[in-house]
């Protein structure tokens, strides 16, 4: 497959990558999706118990999208018959929009290298965010089956590959959430007394699950997220996760431990020891029931190797480098693209503006026409036929409108 060329290429075939695939589908552009594994591995992968937090509903008749829906007009709820749908339900209602577009897809293609191509330059007149010019130059893709190039590259490789592991001595003891296939099955190989490190949204479904499953279970995490509260869903746990803990939340097997900073796991004859220390970024919550324990020097024991719910890392893999990163992480220009390097764009949860994070479906995908707007328009055609994204509400043009909102009640 050596030297075959593009307009545009797209790394990664889940949420993000089959979304804006489906937008640049609206123009007269030639597009290739490169996949590693296959459509939606990544929610493939999820716990068999997992489910979507976000739920599905078919609401579009009312101009309110299906907050998992990534193109206009389409309703995973109406197409599954569920309202939260598993990783495995999800995948398919991915594969059936890949489908109707006749999205271009080559799976089992992994992408090792990246570099520019300056030989290529496509337009000496882009604009970025400060008003100057600059060449857009293609890009050659190295991938484990020949060369690609293309005058754009679209990363939407997501996170679920890079598993957020290496965070204190002992750490290679434990075991990821995102490396367990079924909670129930885990219980059954293992035992009845589980630890995870981090009370979170994967945290929490994993303690759910667990004691659902008959175990007990302590969760431990530096601050207390089960018992704060934020307008923005990014930084808060879900209601369907406070529904699904209230109600193991009195069962006497589930122990929630806040304010502790976890600094070592060694194995014992025992099985595991779990030792931490307060931790001073994030302080007791006063004004909440008191369903949870603040930490106090304990050193706990657990016979099963401790479960990390500790998130993912930034997965840029090779195109890292060119993009500039900051404390608040991927520095982008107002249309997702890369402040260094012209003519590659970011799509999907590691997606930030402003300080607000565009994790959700519901959120990254408001992004996809705005990506696609941005090449159609740089090559001279026709953008109207994503005039549905805008009707539908998916097309976020006005970032200043991405800020968190007052919920009164």
């Amino acid at each position: 497959m050596d030297g075959t060329q593009t307009d545009v290429v797209i790394v990664g075939a889940g949420a993000a990558g089959v979304g804006v695939g489906a937008a640049l589908s609206n123009l007269d552009l030639d597009v290739q999706i490169l996949e590693r594994d296959g459509v939606g591995a990544s929610f493939r992968s999820w716990p068999a118990e997992m489910r979507f937090l976000t739920p599905s509903f078919p609401s579009n008749a009312f101009g309110i999208p299906d907050l998992n829906a990534i193109v206009p007009n389409t309703s995973p709820g109406f197409a599954l018959d569920c309202q939260q749908p598993s990783g495995d339900q999800y995948a398919e209602y991915l594969e059936s929009v890949v489908d109707h577009y006749e999205l271009s897809i080559e799976t089992g293609v992994e992408v090792t290298g990246i570099d520019t191509a300056p030989d290529q330059v496509i337009s000496d007149s882009v604009a970025v965010d400060d008003g100057t010019t600059v060449d857009t130059a293609g890009f050659e893709i190295e991938t484990t089956d020949g060369t690609r190039t293309s005058d754009f590259l679209i990363w939407a490789g997501g996170q679920f590959g890079a598993p957020r592991t290496d965070l204190f001595p002992g750490s290679e003891r434990a075991v990821h959430n995102s490396t367990v296939g079924s909670w129930e099955a885990h219980a059954a190989d293992h035992g009845e007394e589980f630890l995870i490190v981090g009370g979170f949204e994967s945290g929490i479904d994993a303690a759910v699950n667990l004691v659902e499953a008959g175990c007990s279970v302590t969760v431990l995490d530096r601050g207390y997220p089960w018992a704060t509260r934020h307008p923005d869903p990014s930084e808060t746990l879900a209601p369907y996760t406070f529904q699904r803990l209230n109600s193991v939340i009195d069962s006497g097997r589930l122990r929630l431990v806040g304010g502790a900073d976890v600094d070592r796991i060694t194995e014992i004859d025992e099985g595991y020891e779990v030792s931490a220390s307060p931790a001073q970024d994030d302080p007791l919550p006063d004004d909440v029931e008191k369903n949870y324990e603040s930490y106090s020097q304990e050193t706990f024991t657990v016979p099963t190797r401790p479960i990390l719910a500790t998130g993912f890392e930034s997965n840029l893999g090779p195109v890292s480098a060119l993009f500039d990163h900051s404390e608040d992480g991927i520095e982008l220009t107002d249309e997702d693209e890369s402040t260094e390097t012209p003519g590659l764009f970011l799509s999907g949860p590691e997606v930030q503006h402003d300080g607000q994070m565009f994790c959700f479906i519901y959120k990254f995908r408001a992004r996809f026409p705005v990506i696609a707007s941005t090449i159609g328009e740089r090559l001279n055609l026709d953008t109207d036929a994503l005039e549905p994204y805008e009707d539908a509400n998916m097309f976020l043009e006005d970032l200043s409108c991405c800020e968190p909102v007052n919920c009164d009640c």
